[in-house]
């Protein structure tokens, strides 16, 4: 992938039998003459190679440690589903709790969207800066704290605050976890991993839609604290962030920092370690050792850190502190990265309009669907919630959601059997066209069944999108910039998932047809634009 700027990389220990012309190629990488006759040996010292990022780690090998990755950071995944889609199955029967409106609820799932805006570019900078692993450590831990806080919340004012301090969790562990995760791959695995770890996505659906099938309709739930009337749907809030708390757990004491974070910062030593330990457990068994090499390091950027100190009054660092904070922005918007972020930018609002407006009110129209036999048969009706009754719970609703996102499984298997060999650009331009084609008969149809199973294919079809999204969105950028564009993109997505979900609360009573024919048009536009993307198959990470 061509790259904005150009860095000089100085290497550590062989800087000075290096000639000039040798420490940067076209591409941006060091060109080292590897041979043991062109490098003095000092007494009884060897010669070290040294190795660019992508082949240090094609040397660690591929195993045990990239599965195990998985695991976690496909748990940390889930974790996001499963406290981005608590909201969803608790409102058939919260609404009646905290006595909501339909425009209520808009609101209620528009809040944690709002905080994952406000987190995901302040936490995709941070990492950028700190590193990958703390601040998921960090945003995980703000997740899971204030998303079990929500449960004990008795008023609808502190239930909407404490969600949206959970979305502010949220929005930092989404982007920078597909960061982290890529930045251990081999190339040629790179978007099937990354696929991979997408489908955690609907391990997370599944695990929502099921403890709220298990949980919310059981009575034995309900007991009283106090002023709080502790139902069975505050016990699934609690539940809800159990995965967050523990994802956060698993990185602080197993996971490493990223190695090509390590090796842009300057920490070689470091870096080397973390690719020690991938080759120990790759080899795990086949009796092979790590050769001696050293890193191309960018010192360059190291020195600069440095270099660079709090100076002048407070509101003089406070100014450059929000100036340096806004360059990648700046960056992303110019030079030969402005085309592939302008259409990035329009694909991210189409794609989270759409998904998240409609798939947050799954539960409600499959509710309405219940009584009506089609999601707007209803919509004529004045809505009298506070003269409805919630109990006893329907349990067909969860069941139909839990269906939904089982629905899932065929689109990620077919996304990590055929991402390296298409390409994300093809998928994404297809699966959203196709999106946009069942949302539009959803509107369509009249019956039960016929709703379910467009909506089963609408929820299979647009996880193609975001996986090829995932993959796409970590290769189009270097990694000084990598959390800081998928922050800012995560929090584009908000800002129409945000909008998506008021207009659902506002119309869905009055005017249904509106906001799901106005999803499947600004899915059309979605694929369409998306064909002026580049393509990344098999690139490296720069």
């Amino acid at each position: 992938m061509p790259r904005h700027d150009v860095e000089a990389r100085e290497p550590l220990l062989t800087r000075e039998h290096l000639k000039p012309n040798e420490l940067e190629s076209d591409e941006g990488e060091i060109i080292f003459d590897r041979s043991s006759s062109n490098l003095p040996r000092d007494a009884g010292e060897r010669s070290q190679r040294r190795l660019t990022y992508e082949e240090a780690v094609e040397e660690a090998g591929f195993g045990l440690f990239h599965w195990l990755l998985l695991v976690v950071c496909g748990w940390a995944n889930a974790s996001d589903a499963v406290e981005i889609l608590c909201v969803s199955f608790l409102l058939p029967t919260a609404r009646c709790d905290l006595l909501l409106s339909s425009s209520d609820m808009g609101l209620l799932t528009a809040s944690i969207f709002l905080g994952m805006m406000v987190g995901g570019y302040m936490w995709g900078y941070l990492a950028d800066q700190r590193g990958r692993r703390r601040v998921l450590v960090v945003s995980l831990t703000v997740n899971g704290v204030f998303g079990g806080l929500a449960s004990v919340a008795p008023w609808f004012w502190l239930f909407l605050l404490l969600r949206f301090i959970s979305g502010i969790g949220v929005g930092g562990s989404i982007p920078v976890i597909f960061s982290y995760f890529s930045e251990f791959m081999p190339r040629r695995r790179r978007g099937a991993m990354i696929s991979a770890l997408a489908t955690f996505w609907m391990a997370g659906n599944i695990l929502a839609a099921g403890l709220a099938w298990l949980v919310i309709p059981r009575t034995w739930a309900h007991f009283s604290l106090g002023f709080l009337d502790f139902q069975s749907w505050r016990l699934f809030v609690v539940l809800c962030s159990v995965p967050s708390l523990t994802s956060a757990l698993m990185f602080r004491l197993l996971m490493p920092e990223s190695p090509k974070f390590l090796m842009e910062a300057g920490q070689e030593k470091e870096a080397l370690h973390v690719f020690k330990v991938m080759f120990k457990l790759n080899m795990r068994g086949k009796g092979k050792s790590l050769p001696e090499f050293g890193l191309c390091i960018n010192s360059k950027k190291r020195s600069e850190q440095e270099e660079t100190g709090p100076h002048g009054s407070q509101r003089e660092r406070l100014c450059c502190l929000v100036k340096k904070a806004m360059m990648p922005i700046k960056q992303m918007f110019n030079g030969p990265l402005r085309s592939r972020s302008v259409v990035l930018l329009i694909v991210f609002y189409c794609i989270s309009f759409g998904y998240y407006g409609l798939w947050m009110w799954f539960p409600e129209l499959f509710k309405r669907i219940e009584d009506g036999g089609s999601p707007c048969a209803n919509a004529s009706l004045p809505s009298l919630l506070h003269n409805q009754s919630c109990y006893p719970v329907k349990t067909e609703v969860y069941m139909e959601g839990f269906i939904v996102a089982a629905s899932n499984l065929p689109g990620n298997i077919f996304t990590i059997l055929i991402m390296d060999t298409t390409g994300g650009k093809a998928l994404l331009s297809v699966s959203l066209m196709v999106s946009s084609v069942s949302v539009f008969f959803i509107y369509v149809v009249q019956t039960k069944v016929q709703s379910l199973l467009l909506s089963c294919i609408f929820s299979g079809v647009s996880v193609i999108a975001w996986n090829s999204l995932d993959v796409l969105g970590t290769e189009l950028y270097p990694t000084q910039m990598r959390s800081s564009a998928l922050g800012f993109f995560t929090g584009v997505g908000r800002v129409a998932a945000i909008m998506g979900n008021i207009a659902f609360g506002m119309l869905v009573d009055s005017n249904c047809a509106v906001p799901i024919l106005l999803v499947s048009a600004l899915l059309l536009t979605g694929g369409l634009v998306a064909l002026l993307l580049p393509q990344t198959k098999h690139s490296e990470l720069t």
